[in-house]
């Protein structure tokens, strides 16, 4: 009888654990089903939010180009089209302006074009861009080749003289040599397909754009930013609250573009301060190069208000990843952006 009762007992316990055993395995196949529809719906909302971006939309393959910052050169034209603009120092306390441009008409005129410094490739890589300039130094002539670059060097469809019906590089006549040399957004895609360089493009943005519109919770007021490159080179950003965008100054001018006789204005400001140094390459020009792989510190600017922030690099083609100190990724408003990539000792000034 005994013996009956201890196998009834015995059974009992092996069918409630085989229930439970299985009510298990059932919630948690549920769990991680619901979980995977929570992940997918979720990646639906971020691709739904990223659609929902403006300034950084389509599958356009970005063209990056270098453009003249001498006051010769300027108003630059196309400059307001460009959805980034980056600018670095090069020799002689100068700097020179890479606008990047994704989706825009292909009657633009954009220029005046100049040479490409190497450090300058970086950021075309992590853009995805086509490589557009007029001329390079010796060591960007090298990194193209290395980087594997899609390269347009102007030099090769420069005519030298006034735009024909059939010009991809000209000349115009309102401005002196080396000052004068322009090219269309048009004439970079007719070359591109020549040399059978892709036109689109899925590399997603640099920066993390949002929709909602970014307020920075910051003690720093940024209604007029100076950032110096130089003693005889500074750029000025004042900020109007009525639009909500920074009109741009460079060496105490107003800069207009030139496409459109505008303002050049910007939403968003990031400044990098990295540590530049003359190179040795035995030709005296004073050629810089910069330490910009690693993590470097900054500003992100927008809307009156700045924030310190990190700027990490790992490698030349990696994409630069802007955060603030506690790691979190920032959160970019959908506009343009000017990257004012400084001197690491430059003093930046805020009112």
């Amino acid at each position: 009888m005994n013996k009956k009762v201890v196998i009834c007992i015995i059974a009992i316990i092996v069918i409630v654990g085989m229930v439970l055993g299985y009510n298990l395995a059932t919630d948690t196949k549920h769990e991680e089903t619901s979980g995977e529809a929570s992940n997918a719906v979720q990646s639906e909302v971020q691709e739904e939010k990223k659609a929902d971006i403006k300034i950084y939309s389509g599958n356009d393959r970005p063209i990056a180009l270098m453009v003249d910052n001498n006051v010769n050169a300027q108003p630059q034209s196309g400059i307001n089209s460009a959805y980034v603009v980056y600018e670095i120092i090069v020799e002689g306390n100068e700097t020179r302006l890479m606008p990047v441009f994704k989706g825009v008409s292909d009657d633009l005129m954009v220029g005046p074009v100049r040479s490409v410094r190497h450090y300058y490739l970086d950021y075309m890589k992590e853009n995805d861009a086509i490589c557009s300039h007029l001329g390079q130094s010796p060591q960007a002539e090298s990194d193209i080749k290395i980087l594997g670059m899609d390269d347009i060097n102007g030099q090769n469809y420069d005519t030298g003289k006034a735009r024909t019906a059939t010009s991809l590089f000209w000349r115009e006549k309102h401005k002196k040599a080396p000052h004068n040399a322009y090219t269309s957004i048009g004439s970079l895609k007719q070359i591109s397909k020549e040399q059978g360089f892709e036109l689109t493009s899925t590399a997603d943005s640099v920066l993390n754009y949002v929709e909602e519109e970014v307020n920075l919770e910051s003690n720093i007021t940024a209604n007029t930013v100076v950032i110096p490159y130089a003693s005889n080179h500074k750029v000025k950003y004042v900020y109007d609250s009525e639009t909500e965008r920074y009109t741009r100054y460079s060496k105490g001018k107003l800069q207009k573009d030139e496409a459109t006789g505008e303002n050049v204005t910007t939403k968003n400001i990031i400044v990098t301060l990295v540590y530049n140094y003359t190179l040795d390459d035995g030709e005296g020009k004073g050629r810089q190069t910069l330490n910009n792989v690693g993590s470097a510190t900054g500003y992100y600017i927008t809307n009156g208000k700045a924030t310190e922030i990190l700027c990490k690099k790992d490698s030349r083609t990696e994409q630069t990843v802007y955060t603030y100190y506690d790691g979190t990724e920032i959160e970019v408003n959908d506009g343009n952006t000017f990257i004012n990539i400084v001197p690491i000792d430059a003093e930046v000034s805020f009112e």
